[in-house]
């Protein structure tokens, strides 16, 4: 938790933005796995945890843009619980830690809102991403669950992606730290992983490294000889020599702020020629990328800058054909590279997400309908203090290759023979975070390994 002064100051910052009624922060629940006592590893809500700062479920917070008297709601902890738990400073304890004086129950909460309905004072609220938001929002503002999504607070929205969006010296200092974690999980895995391991093996001693520092992990982590799989979550294969390792993965923060870096390396000591000169072309993108930052820039312009010299790299291969500049233009490199170069970062991996890129990555710009450029999570101006991820990769997916091919798609700018030759290839990339300073950029962390040679190095140290 931060000091009580930085959420009075974040309350008090989004009711400059605002002037009229009052907005709805609604904190997690336990999530049950089997049954009641029985949860998934709990975490609160991002943005109610922004401005109220407290680690407990069933809560519920009020900014008041017009009289000031923020509250927070909820139960406490009855003495059954404590018997279980051990001792629980009260809510109206925690409430004093973020400048909160106002604390009431839930039935307090509803006799607020029912008078706020009564008289008419505008209620803002954010778009529900869990069930149990929408059954509250449905009971408490009567907004059945198919219109909670259009009837959220615009205003609200953007006001809060904006605030969010510019990281404080504090929270660069908690991103900061996020990322060394984040490149000690990767170094585990560098140090650790060899053939005739499973990926399981190499997830529980990634997983170790976050949580014998306090800890947890920032999202489920990715390890797979499977590297063309963009989310692979499957941890059943045993490396076998001649393949590659992708390892996507982050820490989070007691306070919530989550690293998030993708390294690839061979599951022997050394690249292959063929990994090699693949792996060198995703690093040729990635500083490609790296060195469009700096402000005023938009994220768009990084992407293509990543994509045009990722599918120069893969034209001097054989891959891709014609001019480079026209097959990034129409799309074909995304046979390659299906996905965008980057995301906001922050108190989510990706930050704000649930808010909706439209309002917060696209700043309400309209997104591309295009294959692969759809899925560009940020295309906005870059200011200082934006928090980001760099990863452009490399992938062969068996499948895509197939549709692609069947359809002739792009055969002006794709090499289909050659292509089909390395179609089980796997895919890799790198990942680093990166804050946007006023006169450029910084990445945050100590330095991940990232060339071939400093890769080869860290893998020794598995085989000695």
């Amino acid at each position: 938790m931060f000091s009580k002064s930085t959420y009075i100051n974040r309350r008090n910052h989004l009711r400059k933005q605002i002037n009229s009624g009052i907005a709805i922060f609604i904190g997690n629940d336990e999530a049950p796995m089997n049954y009641t006592d029985n949860t998934y590893h709990y975490r609160q809500d991002s943005s109610f945890l922004y401005y109220f700062g407290i680690e407990q479920s069933g809560l519920v917070g009020i900014i008041d843009f017009e009289l000031g008297n923020d509250a927070i709601f909820g139960t406490d902890f009855t003495i059954d619980d404590i018997v279980w738990m051990g001792s629980q400073p009260t809510l109206k304890e925690k409430s004093a830690l973020v400048g909160i004086e106002v604390v009431g129950s839930l039935l307090d909460f509803e006799k607020r809102i029912e008078k706020a309905l009564a008289t008419s004072q505008k209620t803002h609220f954010l778009p529900p991403y869990r069930d149990e938001h929408r059954i509250k929002l449905f009971r408490w503002l009567h907004v059945h669950p198919d219109n909670q999504a259009t009837k959220a607070s615009v205003e609200l929205i953007v006001a809060i992606g904006e605030q969010r969006i510019v990281k404080s010296e504090e929270e660069i200092l908690e991103l900061d730290e996020a990322a060394n974690i984040t490149v000690d999980m990767h170094l585990a895995a560098l140090h650790f992983a060899k053939p005739g391991m499973t990926e399981a093996q190499v997830v529980a001693k990634v997983h170790e490294v976050a949580l014998a520092v306090g800890g947890n992990i920032a999202f489920p982590i990715i390890a797979t000889i499977n590297g063309q799989t963009l989310h692979n979550h499957y941890h059943g294969n045993t490396l076998k020599s001649g393949q590659m390792f992708l390892l996507d993965a982050g820490y989070e923060t007691p306070n919530g702020y989550a690293g998030d870096m993708s390294s690839t390396f061979p599951v022997d000591q050394k690249f292959t020629a063929q990994q090699k000169e693949i792996y060198e072309i995703s690093l040729q993108a990635h500083e490609a990328a790296l060195a469009k930052l700096k402000p005023g820039i938009n994220f768009r312009e990084v992407h293509f800058a990543a994509a045009t010299a990722m599918a120069q790299g893969l034209k001097e291969m054989g891959f891709m054909k014609g001019n480079m500049a026209d097959a990034v233009e129409a799309g074909a490199h995304a046979l390659f590279f299906p996905c965008g170069t980057g995301h906001l970062l922050g108190l989510d991996v990706h930050d704000m997400e649930n808010l909706g890129e439209q309002h917060v990555g696209y700043a309400g710009k309209p997104k591309s309908t295009l294959f692969g450029l759809k899925s560009l999570r940020l295309a906005r101006p870059l200011q200082p203090g934006f928090v980001l991820t760099i990863e452009p990769g490399i992938y062969f997916i068996p499948e895509l290759i197939h549709l692609w091919k069947s359809k002739n798609r792009f055969a002006e700018f794709i090499n289909y023979p050659k292509v089909e030759q390395y179609k089980n290839f796997s895919g890799c990339r790198n990942e680093e975070d990166v804050l946007i300073t006023e006169t450029g950029y910084k990445i945050l962390g100590k330095r991940l390994a990232k060339t071939v040679k400093e890769v080869e190095l860290e893998r020794e140290k598995a085989f000695n």
